[in-house]
């Protein structure tokens, strides 16, 4: 039986926290889970285009909690910021996904120093996890879900000796690393969960082939080659909907049945309805302590549950 919105249960009384909720498949998230009684909290850079967004879900959705928290992933004093005035107004959070990121970007470096995609995909979403953990393992059943891709499979764990593929640089294999990584880390924390008895769960999905502004985005920076163009004509042609594409992600945050560590996407990879997907490369210990490693070198901040428990 093909799994779609009507699926998800009541979330009255729930929060859940999206970064990129303005536009893509985060808009597409927010009105989703607002439309089922969830307080959503749009964690965005362009407060203009949240703007637009907000009006969008209350049309749709009149009765909506909605909240817009500026939040820059790629400025690591942004996303203390955002964290800080989101742990001081909601006492729980129920979701939190990791959506919002960029995609096959030229060479560039964010406001610290990181590659951009590298910084804005995993090391902001990291900093964004570290400083909101406490308020997420005092939550019953709390989740935290990851966005991957496709590209994933392309991908290779990241070199602790050049996380930032300085050497070399490649903006498809770059996106392939961030992707990878973002699944590494869900697997990571789900297993800091189980260690530490805490009921939550950390799952990864990944859209398929999905009209979002994604292609576009990287079209318009022109790193991304013939495989840029290709991929923007193709999603234009045969990909789905960011309703349709949003699926996996919330099944991943709302399925009673979701285990933690679980991987949600197309059923026919690119298209398709939203199903657990088996783990192909489910990620070596030595890959996902690494990822840990080199994190929490570069931001300074620990993805730490045992730690978070206490607090």
């Amino acid at each position: 039986m093909s799994w779609s919105t009507k699926d998800i249960p009541d979330l009255h009384g729930k929060v859940a926290v999206i970064t990129g909720a303005n536009g893509g498949l985060g808009l597409a998230s927010a009105k989703a889970l607002a439309g089922r009684g969830a307080h959503v909290v749009m964690a965005v850079r362009n407060e203009a285009k949240a703007a637009d967004a907000h009006v969008e879900i209350m049309a749709a959705h009149p009765g909506a909690a909605l909240e817009i928290v500026r939040l820059d992933l790629g400025s690591l004093a942004s996303v203390a910021t955002a964290a800080k005035q989101i742990a001081a107004a909601h006492d729980r959070i129920d979701i939190l996904m990791c959506n919002a990121g960029v995609m096959a970007l030229p060479a560039g470096t964010t406001v610290d120093g990181f590659d951009t995609q590298m910084g804005t995909n995993v090391l902001g979403h990291w900093a964004l996890i570290s400083h909101l953990l406490p308020v997420v393992v005092a939550t019953p059943g709390a989740r935290v879900v990851t966005l991957s891709s496709t590209a994933q499979h392309a991908g290779r764990p990241i070199d602790p000796a050049d996380p930032h593929m300085r050497d070399g640089f490649d903006a498809w294999r770059m996106y392939g690393q961030t992707k990878l990584a973002m699944r590494h880390l869900a697997v990571g924390l789900q297993a800091q969960f189980d260690r530490a008895g805490v009921d939550a769960k950390a799952l990864s999905a990944q859209p398929g082939l999905t009209n979002s502004d994604l292609q576009t985005t990287t079209q318009a920076h022109g790193s991304a080659g013939l495989l840029g163009a290709l991929s923007e004509k193709l999603v234009k042609l045969t990909g789905m909907s960011t309703d349709r594409g949003a699926l996996s992600q919330l099944r991943a945050a709302v399925d009673p049945a979701a285990p933690g560590g679980g991987f949600y996407g197309p059923l026919f990879v690119t298209n398709g309805p939203p199903v657990r997907k088996p783990l192909v490369r489910p990620g070596s210990a030595g890959a996902i302590e690494t990822l840990w490693r080199v994190a929490e070198s570069e931001t300074g901040l620990r993805v730490d549950v045992s730690a978070a428990v206490r607090t």
